[in-house]
C-alpha cells in the first residue's frame, strides 16, 4: 500500500514538473503573442479613465467612446515619433555647416605628425596601400543584409503596433472581455477570489503606471536643466527622450547616455573639440550620472515598495531572470507580470511559507 502511495506521488510530481516545462516552452514560443495581449491590457488599463469620463460626463456610447479614447493613444504614439524629426532635422544642419575643408586640412596635419613622430616617409604610406586587398575587406553583401533586416524589423513592428491596437480596442470596448477569457480557465468555487486578485492587480498597477510617470518627469527635469545649462538645442526633447529610455531597465540607461553624449557633441560639432565640444560633452555626461543616482537610489526604490510593495533587491532579481529568458521585452514587463503573479499565488496559495514571505506587504 504504501509503495503504491509512493509511487502515485512520484508519477503525479512528474506529471506536475511536465506540465510547468512544457506551459514555459509554449510561453517561449508565443513570447511575442503574450507580449501583445499585455501592452493591449496596460493601454486599456490607461484608458479606462478617458473611456469612463467619455461615457459618463459627456453621455458618449461605448463604441464611439472607444474609438476617441484609442485615437487619443494613436495622436500619443505618432507624438513620440514626432519628437524625433526635429532633433535628426537638426543633427543633418550641423553637419551641413560643418567646415569639412578644415576638416580635411586637419587630418592631413596629423597624419603627416604621426608620420613624422615614427619615421615613415612618403613611400611607406604609398607601399602600405598598395598592399591593402581592399576588394576582400569591403564586403558588399552587408548591405543587402542591412536593408533585409531593416525591412523585417519594420514589418514586425507595424505588425505588433497594429495587434496591440486592436486588441486594445476590444479590451476597451467590453470591460469583462478579459475578465471572463480568464475565468473561462477557472473553477466556479475560486471564482471570488480571482475577482478579488483582479481588482488587487488593477490597483497595483495603477499606482504602478503613476510611479513611472513620476520618475520620467523627475528625470526629464533633471536632463533639461543640465542640457539647457549648457546650452545644447532640442534640450526639451532630447531629456524627455532619454528619460523615456529609462523605463528599460539596465539597458536604457546606457542607450540614453549615449545618446545625450552623442547629440551634445553634434551640436557643437562646428566649435573646438578640446575646448568646447569635449568639456561640454563631460559636464553632460556628469550631469546625466547625478540623475541616475538620484533615479536608482531615492526614485526607483520609492516607486517600487510604495507602488508594487517589492523590495528592491526582489525586484532586481526579478528583472534579471527577465532579461535572460525574454530580452529586453522581459525587462520592459517584468515588474507588471511580477506583481500580477504574486497577486494571484497570495489568494491561491497563501497557506505555504515562501508565498507568505513573499506577499506579506500586499
Amino acid at each position: 500500500m504504501n509503495s503504491k502511495i509512493i509511487s502515485q506521488g512520484i508519477l503525479r510530481s512528474i506529471l506536475i514538473l511536465a506540465s510547468v516545462l512544457l506551459l514555459t516552452y509554449i510561453t517561449y514560443l508565443l513570447q511575442a503573442l503574450i507580449v501583445y495581449i499585455v501592452i493591449a491590457a496596460i493601454i486599456s488599463l490607461m484608458g479606462r479613465p478617458i473611456l469612463d469620463f467619455l461615457k459618463v460626463k459627456l453621455k458618449f456610447n461605448n463604441s464611439v467612446a472607444t474609438l476617441i479614447t484609442m485615437f487619443v493613444f494613436g495622436l500619443l504614439i505618432f507624438g513620440l515619433f514626432a519628437l524625433f524629426i526635429p532633433i535628426i532635422a537638426q543633427q543633418g544642419e550641423n553637419l551641413s555647416l560643418l567646415n569639412t575643408t578644415e576638416l580635411e586640412k586637419n587630418t592631413l596635419l596629423l597624419i603627416n605628425q604621426i608620420s613624422e613622430y615614427f619615421s615613415l616617409n612618403e613611400e611607406y604610406w604609398k607601399n602600405w596601400i598598395s598592399n591593402q586587398d581592399l576588394s576582400s575587406k569591403l564586403n558588399l553583401s552587408v548591405i543587402p543584409n542591412f536593408l533585409n533586416t531593416l525591412i523585417g524589423w519594420l514589418s514586425s513592428f507595424t505588425i505588433g503596433l497594429f495587434s496591440v491596437l486592436f486588441i486594445s480596442f476590444f479590451l476597451l470596448k467590453d470591460e469583462a472581455l478579459l475578465q471572463n477569457i480568464t475565468f473561462s480557465f477557472v473553477k466556479n468555487k475560486y471564482e471570488n477570489k480571482l475577482k478579488k486578485s483582479l481588482a488587487k492587480i488593477r490597483k497595483l498597477l495603477s499606482r504602478y503606471f503613476i510611479g513611472l510617470l513620476l520618475q520620467v518627469t523627475i528625470l526629464l527635469l533633471i536632463y533639461s536643466i543640465v542640457l539647457l545649462i549648457f546650452g545644447i538645442e532640442n534640450a526639451f526633447i532630447i531629456a524627455f527622450i532619454c528619460a523615456l529610455l529609462n523605463l528599460i531597465p539596465y539597458v536604457g540607461p546606457l542607450i540614453a547616455a549615449f545618446m545625450m553624449v552623442a547629440l551634445s557633441m553634434s551640436s557643437n560639432i562646428t566649435e573646438d573639440f578640446s575646448t568646447v565640444i569635449l568639456p561640454k560633452s563631460i559636464y553632460v555626461f556628469l550631469g546625466f550620472v547625478i540623475g541616475q543616482l538620484i533615479d536608482n537610489f531615492i526614485s526607483q526604490p520609492i516607486i517600487f515598495s510604495k507602488s508594487v510593495k517589492s523590495h528592491p533587491l526582489e525586484i532586481f532579481i526579478v528583472i534579471l531572470i527577465a532579461g535572460i529568458l525574454f530580452g529586453t521585452t522581459g525587462l520592459i514587463f517584468a515588474i507588471p507580470i511580477y506583481t500580477a503573479i504574486k497577486v494571484i499565488f497570495k489568494e491561491f496559495f497563501a497557506q505555504y511559507k515562501i508565498v507568505q514571505s513573499l506577499t506579506k506587504d500586499l
